[in-house]
């Protein structure tokens, strides 16, 4: 895929690999749509891009832990852009914070499921008419090779709880969605894929949980721009990092990608198809 003229909506791009993918995005001449909730460095980062010579970026602030605030951002992206053409879901919060205990959302969500998996199934279903609107458009979820089975029966996990954990069930709900969504699109032109982009990259995720970096954030922000450039690649996979991979079993078991949906589109409030 050329970038000249896409459009592109980044989540969690204001820190990290998202950071990364946003700026080389914008280097390829795509109109990136930045997403985060720090105004200050959302609005440093398209400065810099601009005074480089590319496109302004454009900021979207919202709090992915409210789903109230999902449905604005989704709305304001469909309100002001003609089609998109590429959205990457990259926003997510790790294994350490907020802490250890179980924290819960204002929506009453269990807060990883809430942040990691549902924000990013409702904004992809907020905005599947607009990326139907491009003629081959690309949706990228950015999950984790750290996969634990979802106990469909207590999803927000009130038993048994840690961050670990929840964590790992909530990168799982990404790649159920994934393949589920592609199923969904086949036909359509719309490409849905996932990925673990590298092991541990140096972000800030990963030193506030105290573990030694092992990647770069260039090595996992290729695998992602990969994802969104290769023509060749199919639907509804999941990769790690360069390399297509076989997730946790339970993403292949469709009763269970089912019973997720139902949840989701429930705790959404969006009518299934």
């Amino acid at each position: 895929m050329q970038l000249e003229g896409k459009t592109v909506l980044v989540t969690g791009s204001t820190d990290g690999v998202g950071r990364y993918v946003a700026r080389k995005l914008a280097e390829a001449g795509a109109q990136v749509l930045l997403h985060g909730r720090d105004r200050e460095r959302a609005h440093a980062l398209a400065d810099e891009i601009h005074r480089l010579g590319y496109r302004k970026p454009v900021f979207y602030p919202a709090d992915l832990s409210l789903l109230a605030e999902v449905r604005k951002l989704a709305e304001a992206v469909a309100g002001s852009q003609p089609q998109l053409d590429i959205l990457i879901s990259n926003a997510g919060i790790g294994t350490s914070k907020p802490g250890p205990q179980r924290c819960v959302s204002q929506d009453g969500h269990e807060l990883r499921f809430a942040v990691n998996y549902l924000a990013g199934f409702l904004l992809v279903r907020m905005l599947l008419p607009s990326l139907k609107a491009s003629v081959r458009s690309r949706i990228i979820n950015v999950s984790s090779i750290g996969q634990q089975p979802i106990d469909l029966d207590d999803p927000m996990i009130t038993k048994g709880y840690s961050g670990t954990r929840a964590y790992c069930q909530s990168k799982l709900a990404q790649v159920m969605f994934t393949i589920d969504l592609a199923e969904e699109l086949a036909g359509s032109g719309i490409i849905v894929n996932a990925l673990h982009p590298a092991t541990y990259m140096n972000t800030t995720m990963v030193r506030q949980g105290g573990i030694t970096p092992m990647s770069t954030i260039e090595q996992g922000g290729e695998a992602i721009l990969r994802l969104v450039t290769d023509d060749g690649i199919g639907s509804g996979l999941f990769f790690n990092g360069l390399t297509q991979a076989r997730a946790n079993p339970q993403a292949y078991d469709r009763a269970a990608r089912q019973r997720l949906r139902r949840l989701s589109f429930e705790l959404t409030g969006l009518a299934d198809l």
